[in-house]
């Protein structure tokens, strides 16, 4: 029996052209790899337009509109979505919304590096006929923007209509109109057991005029708080003096080995941790990922490029003789009966010896083997036949029989 059917094979047998397949693999294997990049990317392709106060927001509170005046400008601005990014000489913008934000690894990390920390101010909403805008609610309670440092400080804050005008500046470039309403630290809160004394000092930058500091600096590091958030959101952009101030605002902030600035958006929801597969597609992971896929191109062109004729298969089982005598032989080993064929083995032997050394026919059993011992040889040729016989495994039979077949071939000489 065979499952190998006899004949060739229509050449239209085929369920696909090879142009059909080679455009499914290619389909699939493109939409496999954009689902691994996309994968990979997608924490850092997200908008952050949803109407928040932060560095990817284009509503009124957020600050889409600095970042992109900062890149026109040749600031180079960066969104930082990862506390491992902390680690720069940039300056970092820090923008929280609440107070139950853990800025606590920003403060660590930052202690000799320029930070700005801006102050949550307005109760918002997202605006449902526009995506990304925000509708105003009202003004936080002060125990929101004095919550964002507590407990390792902790300050003293009011806000009220302030009417307008131009904000005191001590030292710091620019000219800043006060906000409507203002929003003002007055001082560190005395009360504060738990009070940093590295952040006990607060130096004004910016002032209302009536004791209110509006941009402080805290402690004697390059820390520095921005009370009211509407000298530097969107908001406040839309007037060019104070975009061309906020903008010198930050040139002053940032250290001298700076590049550029980095606001963060991580304190905001908007971070990710580091991704294994966004390692593949970037140094030094890069080049072995390339690698293997130039690897996989090579062996799916060397899949489509058939070298010769196709090669039939071969039939389960074989025809001829040979393949008759291998399959018995094979028969018996597997059933383990080899030992039990010394004696077929021996009379084979016994009945060529006779044509070959021309014994007379009337010579039968007994007498033929006593005409064959009396032949001179080494060895009797009834004790090999013996030892034929009495072999007991494999081994055994093969070391009598190769001897009975020594003894024949010493005898035809």
């Amino acid at each position: 029996m065979s499952d190998v059917a006899f004949g060739r094979p229509a050449n239209d047998a085929t369920l696909f052209r090879g142009r059909t397949v080679a455009l499914m693999l290619a389909i699939g294997i493109a939409g496999f790899a954009a689902m691994l990049v996309l994968g990979a990317y997608a924490p850092d392709l997200r908008s952050g337009r949803n109407g928040g106060g932060h560095a990817l927001s284009n509503a009124v509170t957020g600050y889409a509109g600095l970042v992109a005046l900062a890149e026109a400008t040749g600031r180079q601005p960066r969104i930082v979505r990862s506390a491992r990014d902390f680690d720069t000489e940039d300056l970092l913008v820090v923008t929280p919304e609440t107070s139950g934000i853990d800025v606590s690894e920003a403060l660590t990390q930052r202690t000799s590096r320029p930070t700005l920390f801006i102050l949550p101010k307005w109760r918002t909403v997202r605006d449902e006929d526009h995506e990304g805008w925000a509708r105003y609610q009202g003004i936080l309670p002060l125990s929101e923007p004095i919550g964002v440092l507590s407990p390792g400080v902790r300050f003293t804050m009011r806000h009220y209509r302030s009417g307008g005008g131009v904000l005191t500046a001590r030292g710091v470039p620019g000219r800043f109109w006060k906000p409507r309403p203002i929003q003002v630290i007055t001082g560190i809160d005395p009360d504060n057991d738990e009070q940093d004394d590295r952040w006990r000092k607060l130096t004004p930058l910016l002032t209302d005029g009536k004791g209110g500091i509006v941009l402080g600096q805290v402690g004697e590091g390059p820390l520095y708080v921005l009370a009211d958030p509407d000298l530097l959101n969107n908001r406040g952009m839309k007037d060019v003096t104070q975009a061309r101030a906020a903008l010198a605002l930050l040139d002053w902030i940032n250290s001298t080995g700076a590049e550029g600035v980095a606001f963060d958006v991580s304190l905001n929801g908007l971070g990710h941790s580091r991704s294994p597969l966004k390692l593949l597609f970037e140094p030094p992971f890069l080049a072995m990922t390339l690698t293997i896929l130039a690897a996989l191109l090579l062996a799916g062109i060397h899949a489509f490029g058939r070298f010769g004729p196709p090669r039939a298969r071969t039939r389960a089982v074989a025809l001829g003789k040979a393949a008759l005598v291998d399959n018995s032989a094979l028969l018996i080993r597997k059933a383990g009966r080899e030992a039990r064929l010394g004696g077929r083995y021996a009379a084979a032997i016994r009945d060529r010896a006779a044509r070959a050394f021309g014994v007379p026919a009337r010579l039968r059993d007994g007498a033929l083997d006593q005409h064959l011992d009396s032949l001179k040889a080494q060895h009797r040729f009834t004790d090999l036949a013996q030892a034929v016989q009495a072999a007991s495994d494999r081994h055994s039979l093969l070391e009598a029989a190769q001897a009975l077949h020594d003894w024949q071939g010493e005898k035809a000489k």
